[in-house]
């Protein structure tokens, strides 16, 4: 198994392919960190938990004054606040009291195959109980009653750990919890950079490096989403490391709301890493016999640098965290209206875009916004999900049927976290939406937020979306969500759990997405918040793609799935063909490859030779779908590193194939460009489709192949794919 205990020393080890993690039961039963990193056999790791301190300022344990004790300064599974350790706590309990002193110390552990679900919260789930192990520690403190119990899951073939902590109320009193992350980590030193993932709407998820400092650092969000400007994934990087060697620590929070990532290096020059829900705004009241679980926090480690840790999020996340039938079922190909017609169409508009769709040799046509109520703009009618029949007459069904007929499968947008101000069913429940008393209601794109903590505006949205979805054949849904929350409050909820509101909105959205997907298993739904805005792993768990960004520009986009990718695989990520400024249909086709592919344009502005080019396109989609979607993923020339070129690879698992994809963003003088394939078998030889031409995999990946007579004009592209002999 995965996880081991030795009871005569008290230690508890987590091995993986590639990782250790190891910690011990120390003196007072204080759970004591010893060594996360490269795979070791050894279990006893002497005086690993020493950490200086300095003089009276270093508080100790009473009982551990002559052991240079001090919890100060020794690295914790649990940082607690308040009883001796100055750093910055995972874990805040206010009680009957009215203080924050808490002290959780081990009680008790249970080890066991496979992995338990968190009620109410997405998470990755084992396939089989031989996919992982898990370990429960109950830790508690015996002033106050209040219990953590550390759930740590150890996925042996992924290198991967997921780590998240329940808190119950043991006590006869309530108690409020203030803060809850889902894990404490704490390394010995602070030789690192700290990468993180920034951007805003339209330019979501660039790389951004700064190497670690003395005090706290770190991002977050406090927007009621996982947000376009900081992505819930962050990185250490060891100094010296790059993309294909040296330690990488990944760290992913599957979680859609407010959160907090952070570091703290000390003056030891240790570091403390946590992550888990932002606790600015947030209290949650526990009353006795209460739990309360915290969402679930992915930790990755590779010594060959950010591609192994990349390539292990991307093969646990296709396996071990997207679910259902379309986690390895083909996805098809799509073209959306939008782009086409915004909200002036009728019936047949889009039946007329539908067959140019089956004409060309697409799969599926989306009916985006504007087919409800009198939506016809973006300032009335979300939350009234009535067919417009001014716009399809006789409703969503006839329709269906023409697109149906011509072979074609259907797809339809909502966004049923929004109300309109203007819609019958804001004037009919001005309550349901979120607000505060005596504050003017903020508006984003004309629009509030429904107040998804209350189990009627779920059930009103889970009964008219089901007046559409079981009346009728549709085979995919996009999940909108377009604008920030503000005046964060529920008129149901109250005075003392309104603390919670953010967290409770969370739980109220996977409840509906939930309802959604048990109902209706065939659906492909696919998340979306203005593109990239709730681009997170909580939503994977429920949509098995999300739609990477809304700016759909070629070279914009290599930066953005470069970005994405130090995390999420090209399996999740929305990707499509527009008509957007720059560069030809190769290249946009050779960006968009890398993700899930489709087209947002209107056939009516396509030529007849941009046509062809388009057909031809969808037969590569058809012959690489499994190379791309599932394959390891190389980044060849990064855009952080290099401002006029970008080249990615994938390898098939068995290294059988592989495709490799090259843009020019600038042109540069003539120049001898070589480049070096990974991830090969070198004893292997491969011919490549376009040339012919054959290579040994040792070549390839040490001489390199040279690309000098190859497109290398601004904004053009090529791609080659190999295959074995």
């Amino acid at each position: 198994m995965a996880i081991l205990f030795d009871a005569e020393k008290k230690i508890f080890k987590l091995d993986t392919a590639g990782s250790s993690y190891i910690f011990k039961i120390y003196d007072e039963n204080y759970l004591v960190h010893l060594y996360y990193g490269a795979k070791i056999p050894d279990y006893e790791l002497p005086d690993f938990e020493c950490r200086h301190m300095y003089a009276s300022f270093s508080a100790s344990n009473a009982h551990l004054l002559t052991k240079d004790f001090s919890a100060d300064v020794f690295p914790f599974e649990i940082g607690c606040n308040g009883c001796g350790d100055m750093r910055i706590s995972s874990l805040q309990i206010r009680n009957a009291d009215g203080n924050a002193a808490t002290d959780m110390r081990y009680v008790s552990h249970k080890i066991y195959p496979g992995k338990p679900a968190l009620p109410g919260l997405p998470a990755l789930y084992a396939n089989t109980d031989d996919d992982c192990a898990t370990l429960e520690v109950l830790t508690e403190d015996k002033v106050t009653g209040a219990q953590a119990t550390l759930l740590y899951t150890a996925f042996e073939k992924h290198a991967a750990i997921t780590r998240s902590v329940v808190i119950r109320n043991a006590s006869d009193k309530p108690f409020e919890i203030e803060k809850a992350m889902s894990f404490n980590l704490d390394l010995p030193d602070a030789d690192y950079d700290l990468l993180t993932l920034y951007g805003r709407h339209n330019m979501e998820r660039l790389l951004e490096k700064r190497p670690l400092a003395h005090g706290r650092q770190g991002i977050g969000s406090r927007r009621g989403s996982s947000s376009h400007q900081q992505n819930p994934f962050m990185a250490l990087l060891r100094r010296g490391a790059n993309e294909d060697h040296g330690d990488a620590y990944g760290f992913n929070l599957v979680y859609s709301c407010n959160y907090v990532a952070e570091v703290e290096v000390d003056f030891n020059n240790s570091s403390r890493v946590m992550m888990g829900i932002d606790d600015s705004d947030f209290g949650w009241t526990l009353a006795p016999g209460e739990e309360f679980w915290s969402p679930e926090a992915v930790l990755v480690y590779s010594n060959e640098g950010l591609g192994g840790m990349s390539r292990t999020f991307h093969r646990l996340y296709n396996n071990n965290l997207v679910r259902g039938e379309w986690k390895r079922k083909q996805r098809p190909l799509l073209i959306n209206n939008w782009e086409g017609t915004y909200f002036d169409f009728d019936d047949d508009k889009l039946v007329a875009i539908a067959k140019w769709a089956k004409e060309t040799g697409l799969d599926m046509f989306v009916m985006d916004d504007g087919w409800f109520g009198v939506r016809n703009d973006d300032r009335r009618s979300l939350g009234d999900w009535v067919v417009n029949e001014n716009k399809l007459k006789g409703g969503i069904a006839p329709l269906v049927k023409r697109v149906k007929e011509l072979g074609l499968r259907f797809g339809i947008w909502y966004e049923p976290e929004m109300i309109s101000p203007d819609s019958d069913i804001y004037r009919a429940h001005p309550d349901w939406c979120i607000h505060v008393p005596n504050r003017d209601r903020s508006q984003g794109r004309w629009q509030c937020v429904m107040d998804m903590t209350r189990a009627d505006v779920r059930d009103y949205l889970f009964n008219i979306m089901s007046e559409v979805l079981a009346h009728n054949d549709i085979d995919y849904l996009k999940w909108d969500f377009n604008r920030n929350i503000t005046e964060a409050g529920s008129a149901l909820l109250p005075p003392e759990r309104q603390k919670g509101f953010f967290h409770r909105y969370i739980l109220g959205t996977y409840d509906l997405f939930d309802r959604i997907t048990k109902a209706y298993p065939h659906l492909l739904v696919e998340g979306c918040s203005g593109g990239g805005g709730r681009y997170d792993p909580g939503i994977l768990y429920y949509t098995p793609q999300i739609w990477c960004s809304d700016n759909t520009d070629a070279l914009s986009r290599i930066d953005i799935q470069f970005g994405t990718s130090l995390c999420y695989p090209a399996s999740v990520q929305g990707a499509h063909v527009s008509a957007s400024r720059r560069t030809g249909y190769n290249t946009k086709k050779d960006v968009a490859m890398w993700g899930t592919f489709g087209y947002e344009l209107d056939p009516a502005k396509i030529s007849d030779e941009d046509r062809a080019v388009i057909k031809t396109q969808i037969e590569g989609y058809h012959k690489y779908y499994d190379l791309i979607h599932y394959g390891d993923l190389y980044r060849l020339i990064c855009p952080w590193d290099d401002p006029y070129k970008a080249a990615w690879e994938f390898v098939s698992e068995d290294k059988s194939e592989f495709m490799f994809t090259v843009v020019t963003k600038f042109y540069m003088e003539a120049q001898n460009f070589f480049i070096k394939m990974k991830g090969l078998d070198p004893a292997k030889r491969y011919v490549c489709e376009e040339t012919g031409k054959v290579f040994s995999g040792a070549l390839l990946m040490n001489a390199g192949l040279s690309l000098y007579h190859y497109p290398n004009g601004d904004g053009e592209s090529f791609a080659l794919h190999f295959k074995a002999e």
